[in-house]
């Protein structure tokens, strides 16, 4: 008995262990398969996400200029606001586009009570362009407001490569000035130089100019007074409209009339005067050489045979009818 149980607890004993190998085979074939799964699919992964950056940039650069945060736009706003008090008004959009970081560029005023005008030009961060736009419209009542766009992007990225290619051309030619070895040469290479260099600098100012478009957009605001007049107002029509227009008409043309007139004077002075005075000079001149007019003298009489005068034939008697 006690034989038979030390053999059966053997065997339980042996069998355990193998389970246990089996397991530990299985639990390593399994971890060095999933090891090697993850291993296997992380270069998948990483050629998926690079297959996807690079249809998303095609062109290597040109993915950052499809993000619209990224692209060079210009942006430029107009609106017309209707005031109490134009001056408080131009005032508060001063301190506000000072604030929002930017400047005004112009300022034209024209005060008169109720009449007063006031135009503003106003250069704000582009980031800012809208939230300045919304704040002046807050100062009254909004009359007008157009605000335009333009994607300059295609243009930047084309004075980019124009201006890398140009310093290139610069820089191979200060190289072949600094190689000349005859006077010729020398000045030939000095007027190259000279005229890709002014190339250069007028790529990088048409360059600076976008940039500065694109980094503070333009708002041109006017503030009008309660009874001031609008350029948008139609014309007046009507018998008065036309008389006033008839009259002012009359007006500039007398006032151009007399503005020849001022200005032809002096020559009429000057040459008019003394040419009149030559002129009846010559006339007493003449009147005096010509003789007075008169009767003129009367030959002698027609002499006759005799000597004597001839007398006029004898008149001739009527005809005297019969009875």
């Amino acid at each position: 008995m006690g034989g038979r149980r030390l053999r059966g607890g053997s065997l339980v004993a042996v069998g355990l262990v193998a389970m246990l190998a089996v397991g530990a085979c299985s639990a390593g074939g399994d971890s060095d398969g999933s090891s090697g799964g993850r291993d296997a699919a992380a270069p998948a992964a990483e050629g998926g996400a690079a297959r996807d950056r690079d249809q998303a940039a095609p062109g290597g650069t040109g993915g950052a200029d499809l993000r619209v945060d990224q692209r060079s736009i210009i942006y430029t706003g107009t609106m017309q606001v209707r005031v109490d008090d134009v001056d408080a008004a131009a005032r508060q959009a001063t301190t506000a586009v000072t604030a929002a970081g930017g400047f005004v560029g112009g300022d034209r005023r024209s005060s008169s009570s109720a009449d007063a005008r006031a135009v503003l030009t106003l250069r704000v961060p582009a980031d800012k362009f809208a939230g300045v736009i919304d704040q002046l419209a807050g100062y009254g009542r909004q009359e007008r407001r157009e605000i335009r766009t333009e994607d300059v992007t295609e243009q930047v990225v084309d004075l980019d490569a124009r201006i890398a290619t140009q310093r290139a051309r610069v820089e191979s030619a200060r190289k072949l000035l600094a190689e000349a070895s005859s006077v010729d040469q020398l000045v030939t290479l000095e007027n190259e130089v000279g005229t890709r260099q002014a190339d250069l600098a007028a790529l990088e100012a048409r360059k600076r100019r976008l940039a500065d478009l694109t980094a503070l957009s333009t708002i041109t605001v006017t503030f009008l007074g309660r009874d001031a007049s609008t350029a948008e107002e139609g014309a007046d029509l009507g018998f008065l409209s036309g008389l006033g227009g008839g009259w002012a008409v009359f007006l500039t043309s007398v006032r151009v009339l007399l503005t020849v007139l001022g200005a032809v004077l002096p020559f009429a002075v000057v040459i008019g005067v003394p040419l009149w005075l030559l002129l009846r000079w010559r006339r007493r001149t003449r009147a005096r050489r010509t003789p007075p007019p008169g009767p003129y003298p009367m030959g002698p009489p027609p002499v006759g045979p005799g000597g004597g005068p001839v007398s006029a034939p004898p008149p001739v008697p009527a005809a005297r009818s019969g009875p």
